[in-house]
C-alpha cells in the first residue's frame, strides 16, 4: 500500500494513512505530506493528479520508464526525474532503480518505478535531520537526494574495488586469469557507462534546485543542497577517472598481449634458425655425389660437428638477446 506521513510544524503527526485522506489535510497551515506509490499504479497516480493538480505530461513521465535525469518547472509543482544505483550484498551486478518525484508547496510524492529503491534509508535520514523538518518540502526533498547521492558513493567505491582487483590481477601470466580479466574489465567499463549517464545529468538538477527563483531552498538549506551538490560533482569526477583507469588498464592489456605475442614469435624464429642447421647439414651430406669425407667415418663426425657446433652457437646467441 501506499506509504504516507504528515508534518504538522516540523513534527511528525501521522503516517501510513490513506493516501484519499490527503486532499483534508493539503490545504492546511504548517502542513507537509509525504506520498510514496511503489509500484506506480495508474488509479493511485490519477488519484494524485486530481488532489494536486498535477500536470499532464509529469504525470506521464511519472508512469513510462527509462527518462533521463531531469528537473521540469510547471505552474504548480516540480518533477524531478533520477536514478538510484546499487550493489546487493554479494553481488557484481549493479542494480539501477527510477524514481519520478512530484514537488509541491506542501507536498511530497516520490513515484518508485522499480521496486529495487528501498525507501526505508530515505525516512531514516528525515528522522536523524528532524531539526530540519520545520524547512517544509525542502527538507523532504534534500533527505531523498542525498540518500540517492550516498548510494552513487558507495557504488563508485564498489567500482573502485573492482579495477584495484583487476590491475593487481593484470600481471598474471595464467591463461585463465587473463580472460577473466578481459572479461571484467569490460563488465566494469559497462558499469561506468551507465553510471555516467546518471551521474552527469544530476549536476545540473541539483545546481538548477538551488539557483531557481523557488522557495524550496531556504536560507537554511542551501548549505545542505550545495553539500549534495559537491558530492554529486566528486562522483562525477570519480566516474570520469575510473572510466580512464578502465581505457589505460585495457590499452596495457592489448600491450602485454602484443609483447607475449612477440615474445612468441621471437621463441619460434629462434627455435625454427637451429633446427635449420641439421637440416642444412643433413641435406648437404645427404647428397649423392662425392664430398670431402663421401664414405668415412671421417665424414659423419665433421658432420655431426657442425651440426652441434652451429646449433650451440645459435642457441647460445638467442639466449644471450633474450631470444629463449
Amino acid at each position: 500500500m501506499p506509504r504516507t506521513r504528515l508534518y504538522r510544524g516540523g513534527v511528525v503527526e501521522k503516517e501510513d494513512f490513506p493516501a484519499e485522506d490527503i486532499s483534508e489535510y493539503i490545504g492546511e497551515r504548517d502542513v507537509v505530506v509525504w506520498l510514496d506509490l511503489c509500484p506506480a499504479d495508474g488509479d493511485d497516480i490519477g488519484l494524485v493528479e486530481d488532489e494536486l493538480g498535477l500536470h499532464a505530461l509529469a504525470v506521464e513521465d511519472a508512469v513510462h520508464l527509462g527518462q533521463r535525469p531531469k528537473l521540469d518547472h510547471y505552474a504548480t509543482h516540480l518533477f524531478l526525474s533520477c536514478y538510484a544505483l546499487r550493489y546487493p550484498p554479494g553481488s557484481e551486478e549493479l542494480e539501477v532503480g527510477e524514481l519520478a518525484v512530484f514537488v509541491t508547496r506542501n507536498a511530497l510524492v516520490t513515484v518508485r518505478k522499480t521496486p529495487n529503491i528501498p525507501i526505508e534509508p530515505v525516512m531514516a535520514r528525515w528522522d536523524e535531520m528532524a531539526d530540519l523538518a520545520d524547512c517544509g518540502v525542502g527538507f523532504l526533498l534534500y533527505g531523498l537526494l542525498d540518500t540517492v547521492v550516498d548510494g552513487y558513493f558507495h557504488a563508485v567505491e564498489r567500482l573502485d574495488d573492482r579495477v584495484d582487483e583487476i590491475e593487481d590481477s593484470l600481471f598474471d601470466e595464467a591463461r585463465e586469469r587473463i580472460r577473466a580479466v578481459q572479461r571484467e574489465t569490460f563488465a566494469v567499463r559497462k558499469d561506468l557507462m551507465r553510471m555516467r549517464r546518471i551521474v552527469t545529468p544530476m549536476r545540473e538538477v541539483v545546481n538548477e534546485l538551488m539557483r531557481h527563483d523557488s522557495p524550496l531552498v531556504g536560507e537554511r538549506l542551501v548549505p545542505y543542497y550545495q553539500d549534495v551538490y559537491d558530492h554529486v560533482l566528486r562522483v562525477s569526477d570519480q566516474v570520469e577517472s575510473l572510466r580512464d583507469m578502465v581505457t589505460t588498464i585495457l590499452e596495457a592489456n592489448l600491450t602485454m598481449q602484443g609483447n607475449r605475442l612477440n615474445m612468441i614469435m621471437k621463441k619460434v624464429t629462434s627455435w625454427a634458425a637451429i633446427i635449420a642447421v641439421p637440416t642444412a647439414v643433413t641435406g648437404f651430406y645427404g647428397q649423392n655425389v662425392p664430398y670431402p669425407g663421401y664414405g668415412h667415418l671421417s665424414g659423419l663426425l665433421t658432420s655431426s660437428a657442425i651440426i652441434v657446433c652451429g646449433s650451440g652457437l645459435l642457441y647460445w646467441l638467442f639466449r644471450r638477446k633474450d631470444w629463449l
